[in-house]
């Protein structure tokens, strides 16, 4: 089994590194990791209707899809991440427990008692601390789950902290879960750091064959190109979302203005204007032009460029408009 310690925390690098290493080593190999602070969402989500995109935007959140299903998770550098990418028999791949078997060993060795629970968490007294998902790709299955250690709870509360109401698809969607940190748990202080190397220390020491291995500067090219072309894009982050109806309700100095769109692989496909506002023109021409636009905070702007907004909706602004289609 190759071991890897990697350095990057960025987040589009890291899950590309994931999918790299899953098609292109045949070996067994067994990573850790840490982001950024960011949202990585799973395959099947709609992006979003899993975040608090205002509080995702002042923070300056990224935001990644990845390969595996699930719910979303919070990730930050006090949330250490361990990945197997193993190869089998295809019926024998999917094992959430051989998976976290190592885990809950080194907690165990640290005196923490946590157990397996559910579908596919580990938990310390009944709160969550990690989260698993997986993927099979041909005879080979990538097993990823999330550490919290000493992450900050307030961001992830509020990354992830969405109106349910918004939103209407038949997307996965993400439990809520009562959460806890690692480090709360221990009985002598240590970093996350020293924490990733207790772990991948067990992982060498009970795996025969196990060996240190750091990426080549060949494997560091393959892996950037597909962060850029593939897990940096709006396109496989938001517009692989699920067809979902999106419906928001702002109050404005115009009055109530509520917003109804119909969106198809991330793109508007019906947009609809209501509420107890004036107008002088006729917003029906505002619907007409943000159909075909990506839901997109970037390219909705775009197109409200070319219309005085205060004329369609009078004495409501440009900004609250923006902020009713989100």
């Amino acid at each position: 089994m190759l071991c890897i310690i990697r350095h990057e925390t960025d987040p589009y690098f890291n899950l590309a590194a994931e999918e790299y290493v899953l098609k292109h080593f045949n070996q067994d190999c067994f990573m850790l990791w840490r982001n950024e602070p960011s949202i990585i969402v799973g395959k099947h989500q709609n992006t979003l209707a899993e975040i608090n995109a205002e509080f995702v935007r002042e923070n300056q959140i990224r935001v990644v899809r990845r390969l595996s299903g699930g719910g979303a998770v919070f990730h930050d550098l006090g949330n250490l991440n361990f990945t197997f990418i193993a190869s089998g028999e295809h019926h024998q791949l999917v094992d959430f427990r051989k998976f976290t078997l190592p885990i809950l060993e080194v907690l165990r060795k640290l005196g923490i008692e946590a157990r397996f629970e559910g579908r596919n968490d580990l938990t310390i007294g009944g709160r969550k601390f990690s989260g698993n998902a997986e993927h099979v790709y041909k005879s080979r299955v990538l097993h990823h789950g999330t550490l919290l250690f000493s992450a900050a709870m307030a961001d992830l509360s509020g990354a992830l902290n969405v109106d349910p109401d918004k939103f209407t698809d038949k997307a996965v969607k993400s439990v809520r879960s009562r959460v806890t940190n690692i480090s709360e748990h221990l009985d002598s202080p240590m970093t996350v750091l020293e924490f990733r190397d207790h772990i991948m220390n067990h992982i060498i020491e009970t795996t025969g064959g196990a060996q240190i291995y750091s990426f080549t500067d060949g494997d560091i090219r393959a892996i950037s190109k597909l962060r850029d072309e593939k897990y940096i894009t709006w396109e496989w982050n938001f517009g692989y979302s699920p067809k979902y109806n999106f419906r928001k309700a702002v109050k404005t100095n115009g009055g109530k203005l509520e917003v109804a769109l119909e969106v198809a692989n991330g793109i508007i496909a019906k947009a609809r204007f209501y509420g107890d506002y004036f107008n002088k023109l006729d917003p029906a021409d505002i619907e007409s032009a943000l159909e075909g636009s990506a839901h997109s905070e970037e390219a909705v702007a775009e197109r409200l460029n070319k219309f005085d907004v205060t004329q369609y909706f009078l004495n409501v602004s440009r900004e609250e408009l923006v902020t009713a289609l989100f």
